[in-house]
């Protein structure tokens, strides 16, 4: 689009400065846990006309032009996707999922799209007879990449660009190159092992073959830019069903993966109808499984009688029964919610009033639960995330995922992007929704949340766009997140930026240091046990003490009567950019 170029440059200069470390400054950890705390903080970016919040720097101002020259959220949303694809790709990229939720001001309601792909044609439960679980990287972990037709339908039903003008600005950082910040380096380097058995990985993420790049450093991916192009020149059928699918089937199949060329021709994107709970007078939507966002309209429903704040934030009290709501939500979720073509029940029944009080009851104020089984009345049959927001209204909750870092650590050569590894997603147990067979779609961790709030005609009126990544800790997340404005008074960037805990399995727990100890140790009297965060919270890697990765980075936009309030995580190098 006309000025793109023109701002990019600009960009380039200033976050060469300044976007490299200051946005970062403040990460510090502490000891005993190895948990993170943040002491540097953003502010609340206030905004009249629109705003565009991201997890890096050059994604934010891509999008921002697009609004200032005159596009929509949507237009703005794709736009940024696509740049993050280029400077967050071992997060993001045409080679994984997306999901949206979108508000539609001029037609007053929510729409929801489900673009993730399915289980290859040749992928079945004999195929990978004598393993435990479904392989977490290489060919076989591949599932049929769906974002790029999300995408395009996004932008052929509700946006005012085409998908060639969209993709433009992600082409030319590409093609010409970017700086790396300081947390994307961080970030590429905890994952360089991964990259290195793949001949295709190799020649595109890593420098000279060697090594992945440090911060500050020039990074060029031409053979992205080549698939962008061809891409802006034939759509996304080059993909879905023609040469650039092919390819990609092939090489797949060569190294033992499950995709065929008719995976790719028989694909589309479905628009889906986002689900919700109320909580007092706001009302909580998430998209219908086969994602996890049921967990949170769950967790959110089984907590809604508490009296929260009276308990005051993250005192033990709170805390314990947060997690407490938590490990009953995922236990249904984990063994109820998968492709919804083969669930046993329907996604409502989890929020089923009766079944609601069931699990509620189960909550001892004095002690942790140790097991949680899912309901048996019920049982008879890394990520980018991204909010935008333009001058008429329209408001995106936008989500993009290669499941793992850099997703199956395989690259076709000469594409220059990663393949998601959302394949883990399936199961090897027998009778599951989400158990292994082909054409399934794989149970997801990425979840956009948007939030609506009664007005006095008791009318539900956008409220917040907003989305945390983090695998597992999504859910969990967004509860946290949500009561820490609603309960707690705290404005969208306070809220993100509140400490956090993250309940992994059983009784374990890991708190951000922001987190008093003796809460911490409160907590430990009750049953509830640490849990060093050594292993990734995305699908088996180890992540160390990211902070980013381990507790989630999130963004918000929340509307007021004047306009928005944005905030993007200080634990990663996002930023809210305004208009």
């Amino acid at each position: 689009m006309k000025g793109i170029t023109q701002f990019l440059k600009w960009a380039f200069a200033v976050i060469s400065v300044i976007g490299i470390a200051a946005l970062v400054a403040g990460l510090s950890f502490r000891s005993g846990l190895g948990t993170p705390t943040t002491e540097f903080k953003e502010k609340a970016v206030y905004a009249p006309h629109g705003v565009v919040t991201t997890s890096q720097p050059l994604a934010s101002q891509a999008g921002l032009a697009v609004l200032q020259n005159g596009g929509n959220a949507v237009d703005a949303a794709v736009t940024a996707a696509a740049v993050l694809s280029v400077v967050e790709p071992y997060m993001t990229g045409i080679g994984g999922d997306m999901f949206a939720v979108v508000w539609l001001e001029r037609e007053q309601r929510l729409i929801g799209i489900n673009g993730s792909g399915h289980a290859g044609a040749l992928m079945t439960l004999d195929k990978l007879a004598g393993r435990n679980r479904v392989p977490d990287e290489g060919a076989q972990s591949i599932t049929l990449p769906g974002a790029l037709s999300g995408w395009a339908i996004l932008l052929e039903t509700h946006g005012t660009i085409n998908l060639a003008q969209a993709l433009a600005p992600a082409i030319e950082l590409a093609e010409k190159g970017f700086p790396i910040s300081k947390s994307t380096a961080e970030e590429w380097g905890l994952f360089e092992n991964k990259i290195n058995y793949d001949l295709g990985a190799k020649t595109t993420f890593l420098i000279d073959g060697g090594r992945t790049p440090v911060a500050g450093e020039w990074f060029v991916n031409p053979d992205y830019a080549k698939t962008l192009k061809l891409i802006a020149a034939q759509g996304p059928q080059v993909l879905y069903g023609g040469e650039l699918g092919e390819k990609i089937a092939a090489r797949v199949q060569e190294l033992g993966g499950f995709l065929t060329q008719s995976d790719f021709a028989n694909y589309q994107a479905e628009w889906v109808e986002p689900m919700s709970v109320s909580y007092k007078e706001y009302r909580l939507w998430e998209l219908p499984p086969n994602g996890q966002g049921i967990a949170a309209l769950e967790m959110l429903k089984i907590l809604e009688p508490y009296d929260l704040k009276a308990m005051q934030h993250n005192s033990p009290t709170y805390l314990h029964h947060l997690i407490e709501a938590k490990k009953l939500a995922y236990a249904d979720l984990e063994y109820f919610v998968g492709d919804p073509q083969s669930m046993q029940i329907k996604a409502e029944d989890l929020l089923d009033d009766s079944l609601i009080a069931k699990r509620r009851a189960l909550i001892k104020p004095d002690q942790a639960m140790e097991q949680v089984d899912p309901e048996a009345s019920l049982n008879t049959s890394d990520t980018t995330y991204l909010s935008v927001a333009d001058k008429d209204g329209n408001m995106v909750s936008f989500i993009n995922s290669i499941a793992g870092p850099f997703g199956s650590g395989v690259v076709v050569p000469g594409t220059g992007f990663a393949l998601q590894n959302r394949g883990v997603g399936l199961s090897l147990q027998p009778d599951r929704a989400n158990t292994v067979a082909p054409g399934r779609k794989p149970f997801h961790t990425i979840i956009p949340g948007f939030v609506t709030k009664a007005d006095a005609q008791g009318q539900q009126k956008p409220w917040l766009s907003f989305g945390i990544v983090g695998g597992a800790q999504q859910p969990q997340a967004h509860v946290q997140m949500l009561l820490n404005m609603v309960m707690f008074g705290m404005d969208v960037q306070e809220a993100i930026d509140a400490p956090r805990f993250r309940h992994w399995e059983g009784n374990r727990v890991s708190f951000e240091q922001g987190i008093s100890q003796s809460t911490v140790d409160e907590l430990y009297s009750l049953g509830h046990a640490p849990q060093t965060p050594v292993m990734a919270t995305v699908q088996g890697f180890f992540h160390g003490n990211n902070p980013g990765l381990v507790f989630g980075g999130g963004q918000g936009v929340m509307k007021t009567a004047n306009g928005y309030v944005a905030g993007s995580d200080s634990r990663r190098d996002g930023v809210a950019a305004a208009h």
